[in-house]
């Protein structure tokens, strides 16, 4: 994770370097109250490719 804003979004920082924006419902979907800078993630998308959760890596 790379940046949680004030509204419940992110912003989070692919391995590859490639920032992503994350909507607020995708963070709560996850179960996170608040992401951490550094936290890893697992980012989960629709067909589409919009950002439906973000969640803890396995």
């Amino acid at each position: 994770m790379s940046t949680h804003h004030a509204d419940g979004s992110a912003t989070v920082l692919r391995d590859d370097g490639v920032l992503v924006d994350v909507p607020a419902d995708a963070v709560a979907a996850g179960g996170w109250r608040v992401l951490r800078p550094g936290q890893r993630v697992t980012v989960e998308r629709a067909p589409g490719g919009a950002v439906t959760a973000v969640r803890r890596p396995v």
